[in-house]
């Protein structure tokens, strides 16, 4: 495509995106819930062409983590399809299984570009202020508790748009192409799944984004290197109850356990090696005060700057868990619900998608890694294998004004953003068959 007919086209496209990207903003669902959403993804795809794989089969029920109960997924079910769910399509979702891989043949021969697009929506309460542009505009959301808050609604329209693309140029194009819409991105919960489904095993060049993270509009990240690996993990304790007054030794206390191991989690030492967090988010207990606590619950992060240090970090915490619930002769229970690991970006593709972005309409600038620390992304179970295999894979950044930050009730995003994530895609994917970059398997 000439400089001209890609700005035509993303001209084109951009009132597609607005419209898609407020409705799912305002049919925001969560992690493994989003049935509506997946739903509509298949459907486009569909009729764009692509072959549709969905549910379980690009999901391994297995490795899936931090699942809700079936009552909530049942319910959520059940309202997708009073909002308009194809039916169709929420026979391969039921259960909450709602990955969608859309895969297209160029006219010509070709590496396997997968590029993965995240679908879920956060557990929070969305802003009500009329200053707030979605109420404003009339999109913010309808669901209660449930949000929009970090810009996956704009990453499944530039992936619709991005197929779209593809498809409509599909004869000037090269190569295979797999694009993957992931649940359950928020506590890094679903990506290691689909690849354990075998969803990359076959991509030789995998690319995924985000929109803000702190990155100014026009200014575009062409590769990520400082994930930090992460572990999500779920902690109850189980004592016994008795009366605080009355028979006070019967008792073994869940609640103290669980203070105890608060207190010594967060005094596990600092590595020499790089950056290690833990945190203890949430811990709930009792019923009451003359009652000795029988159960207690929490939810704890661990994070380090490498997989190992976060291993590290896990392995001192579940040790004093398990001190602490002896302590008190209670017992305890550890669910991991949620994982990633670190991963950089490879330096051949960053170089490559550097130089493409050089005169796309819309970037002002291309820094080859973040200027900031970056928290955690499950997409590195995708990136380090594909690397793995002996593939490339880059995660970028695409800048965008932000209402408030990544997480917050008021965030918003400039709607512009979308239409330099496309061009982007466009300028990289155009440029693949003269890249050098050849089919590795």
């Amino acid at each position: 495509m000439t400089e001209h007919k890609t700005a035509a086209f993303v001209s084109d496209v951009i009132p597609m995106m607005v419209k898609w990207r407020r409705d799912f903003h305002k049919y925001a669902e969560p992690g493994w819930l989003e049935f509506r959403s997946a739903s509509n993804i298949a459907n486009r795809l569909e009729a764009f062409g692509f072959t549709i794989q969905a549910g379980k089969e690009v999901i391994n029920s297995d490795y899936r983590m931090g699942v809700p109960s079936s009552k909530i997924i049942s319910e959520h079910e059940a309202l997708a399809l009073a909002e308009g769910a194809d039916e169709k399509w929420m026979r391969f979702f039921a259960g909450g299984y709602t990955g969608i891989v859309g895969t297209i043949h160029a006219k010509r021969p070709g590496p396997v570009i997968g590029i993965r697009f995240d679908m879920d929506a956060l557990n929070i309460q969305e802003s009500s202020d009329s200053s707030h542009l979605p109420v404003a505009n009339g999109y913010a959301s309808i669901h209660e508790g449930v949000m929009h808050a970090c810009g996956h609604d704009a990453h499944m329209s530039i992936g619709l748009a991005v197929a779209k693309y593809i498809s409509d140029y599909r004869d000037e194009l090269a190569g295979t192409y797999k694009l993957i819409f992931q649940p359950a991105e928020e506590g890094v919960r679903g990506a290691k799944s689909m690849v354990a489904a075998g969803v990359v095993d076959d991509i030789d060049i995998f690319l995924t984004s985000h929109v803000g993270i702190g990155v100014d509009l026009g200014t575009v990240v062409s590769g990520i290197d400082n994930f930090l690996a992460t572990t999500k993990f779920n902690v109850v304790f189980n004592g016994k109850a008795s009366h605080a007054g009355g028979s006070p030794e019967e008792g073994r206390n869940a609640l103290l356990a669980a203070s105890s191991a608060t207190l010594n989690l967060h005094g596990i030492p600092r590595h020499s090696r790089g950056q290690s967090q833990i945190n203890v988010g949430k811990l709930h207990s009792g019923s009451g005060r003359n009652i000795i606590p029988s159960t207690a619950a929490m939810e704890v992060e661990t994070r380090g700057e490498t997989t190992e240090i976060n291993e590290y970090m896990m392995t001192k915490a579940t040790k004093i868990i398990r001190g602490a619930a002896e302590m008190y002769e209670v017992d305890y229970e550890i669910d991991i619900v949620g994982a990633a690991k670190t991963s950089c970006s490879s330096e051949q593709l960053k170089t490559y998608i550097h130089d493409s972005l050089r005169n796309v309409k819309g970037v002002d600038k291309v820094l080859d890694r973040a200027p900031f620390p970056i928290g955690s992304e499950d997409a590195t179970y995708m990136m380090n294998k594909v690397i793995e295999q002996g593939g490339l894979a880059s995660y970028m950044i695409f800048g965008t004004t932000l209402a408030a930050g990544h997480h917050h009730e008021k965030f918003d995003i400039d709607e512009e953003v979308m239409g330099i994530g496309l061009a982007s895609y466009i300028g990289i994917l155009e440029g693949i068959e003269c890249s050098g970059f050849q089919k590795i398997r």
